[in-house]
């Protein structure tokens, strides 16, 4: 190698450098944003309703009368995961509703296993686009759910599909699908006796504060 062949070699190192550099940096960028991008879609698919995704934290549930000139028919779906040996049964598969009004149904959980395992029920909604108008006081899936061996617990669902629902929108469809979880803390339950106290209060308020607007 001549002079100035070295001599070209040591005057391009640093340039070099900088654009190995800024690949690391891009690269970097990219791993990041793609790890980001599932919880990013996640947020935006609650906001939106998009893919049928509903929130998943209780709502207040809107200050409106019921539309009782139109009738929704709201439908229950059940179903678990492969490899998870648990039920959840909807006691009411469908119900007819009046947007604005407040509803309570009844789910039954139970682990048909011979151990101890937590679950979590995830929510989605047919057609995707009812999903911004469906609002949950309360649901099991806000959390997950830890049975022993043979148990099972009753847990209810206070929902309410709002008067800005679509009128071209006649039946509703709320499939919740189960899925194992990693084993924790035991979780506490939608249809633990405190709660049921605090929901019955709440909703009884709630009746009695759209009575009176």
């Amino acid at each position: 190698m001549s002079k100035a062949e070295a001599e070209e070699i040591t005057d391009r190192a640093p340039q070099v450098r900088r654009t190995v550099t800024r690949t690391l940096v891009v690269l970097a960028g990219m791993f990041v944003f793609a790890f980001a991008l599932v919880p990013l879609y996640d947020v935006f698919c609650q906001v939106t309703g998009l893919n049928g995704k509903t929130s998943a934290s209780a709502q207040t549930l809107a200050n409106q009368d019921a539309d009782m000139s139109r009738t929704v028919n709201m439908q229950f779906i059940t179903r678990s995961s492969a490899g998870l040996p648990w039920q959840l049964e909807a006691h009411t598969r469908q119900v007819q509703v009046h947007p604005g009004a407040s509803v309570e149904v009844h789910f039954t959980f139970t682990n048909l296993s011979d151990r101890t395992m937590v679950a979590r029920a995830v929510p989605s909604v047919t057609p995707s686009e009812a999903a911004t108008h469906l609002r949950k006081l309360a649901c099991f899936c806000f959390q997950n759910q830890q049975l022993g061996p043979g148990e099972s617990f009753k847990a209810p669902l206070v929902f309410q599909l709002t008067r800005e629902l679509p009128d071209d929108i006649r039946t509703v469809t709320m499939v919740y699908t189960l899925h194992p979880q990693d084993s924790g803390p035991r979780q506490v339950q939608v249809s633990d006796p405190t709660f049921d106290q605090w929901l019955a209060g709440h909703v009884s308020a709630l009746d009695l504060a759209m009575d009176n607007s």
